[in-house]
């Protein structure tokens, strides 16, 4: 009898352990970084004009090189910055940076989103790293003509803490330029399972990059080639131009609260290798349309399954519209890799500035019923 009132004594503060445990560990990151607004500004004895003065004046970040405090709106010599995501944001001059320490979760995958904007025509590029892992993006192309593009960047946590720098390593012919970033998030990419019925992870793309609420114009994702950590898990963007995460909030999204748009023509392709057996026939499904954004024309979208592909066209007058698609194919290997591009470059009805293109949404994957 003793032994047993033991035993129940250790099942009963084991549990209690464990649900201790469980409610002291942090929830998964999900919003701004310290003063990822920019919000909180340098003091103004800090402040020679716009340059902020000191290594630790910016709170929670810390500056290299010259660094600018700036506010939306006109600005001397003919400049005006557009600040979208608030009232403030900082501006990198030559080889200047901005780092914060972050603490994460060692070997969790985590995706930075964050606000960057060229401020002049020349070629700039803004690289963002962490110890080890480094990223440049040429940000000359603008996506989003009105200075509101966003970016995501994922990465692999070596430590429990990292630092994250944002760094202009150009060096422009006018040191007035450098880009600007105002706004900087992070978010935990959880690990994904399988939907039952779907071999496709990930086929809605509800996981993805942190999405900014008070204003959005969809989140750029960069290719592999630049980001071997996709900020859409499961997914390969397999081109030279990202692809764009939007969100049900800001634009039309054929189902749940998140899909991709297909923004650069025969440039932008997005990818995921699934399990097949060799020989069995499976139907791929998946739903097009357009995201209510003014995109306008002639659309496609081409599929690729294995040795099959269809090409799915549709005619958008920018105001929202989508269909679903499917076809069959026979796997010829284990691996099967399922590819969408867009064929055609698409802008904006009001706006030819403006890049866009079709959106795919809720893909399936599931073997033929014999």
């Amino acid at each position: 009898m003793a032994s047993f009132l033991s035993l129940s004594f250790l099942l009963i503060f084991s549990l209690c352990l464990s649900f201790v445990f469980a409610a002291a560990a942090p929830p998964p990151l999900d919003g701004l970084v310290p003063n990822g607004n920019f919000e909180e500004g340098p003091k103004r004895s800090n402040l020679n004009k716009t340059v902020i003065i000191g290594k630790r004046s910016l709170p929670k970040w810390e500056i290299s090189g010259i660094v600018e405090y700036v506010s939306g709106g006109p600005q001397p010599g003919g400049f005006y910055f557009a600040i979208p995501r608030g009232a403030h944001a900082v501006r990198l001059g030559n080889e200047a940076s901005i780092s914060q320490y972050l603490k994460v979760k060692p070997r969790a995958i985590y995706s930075v989103t964050f606000g960057a904007t060229r401020t002049c025509a020349q070629d700039e590029v803004l690289a963002v790293s962490i110890p080890g892992q480094k990223s440049e993006l040429p940000i000359q192309t603008l996506y989003s003509a009105d200075g509101g593009d966003t970016y995501a960047w994922a990465f692999r946590a070596p430590s429990g803490v990292v630092k994250l720098t944002f760094h202009n390593p150009g060096v422009q012919e006018d040191p007035a330029c450098g880009p600007l970033i105002d706004a900087v998030a992070i978010k935990e990419i959880p690990p994904l399972k399988y939907t039952k019925g779907n071999l496709v992870k990930n086929g809605g793309f509800e996981s993805g990059p942190h999405l900014f609420t008070n204003f959005s114009t969809g989140v750029l994702v960069l290719p592999k080639g630049k980001d071997p950590y996709s900020s859409i898990p499961a997914w390969i963007v397999e081109s030279l131009k990202p692809v764009k995460y939007i969100d049900s909030k800001h634009f039309l999204v054929p189902r749940g609260r998140a899909a991709v748009e297909l923004i650069g023509g025969r440039e932008t392709a997005i990818a995921q290798i699934i399990r097949t057996r060799p020989n069995w026939r499976y139907t791929l499904t998946f739903t097009i349309g357009d995201a209510s954004n003014g995109c306008h024309g002639s659309m496609a979208v081409q599929a690729f399954a294995a040795r099959e592909t269809v090409r799915a066209a549709f005619v958008s007058t920018g105001k929202g519209w989508f269909k679903t698609v499917s076809f069959n194919f026979r796997a010829t290997s284990t691996r099967t890799r399922i590819t969408f591009y867009s064929p055609f470059y698409h802008t904006n009805i009001n706006d030819f500035a403006h890049v866009c293109g079709p959106v795919i949404d809720d893909v399936r994957v599931f073997p033929v019923r014999k």
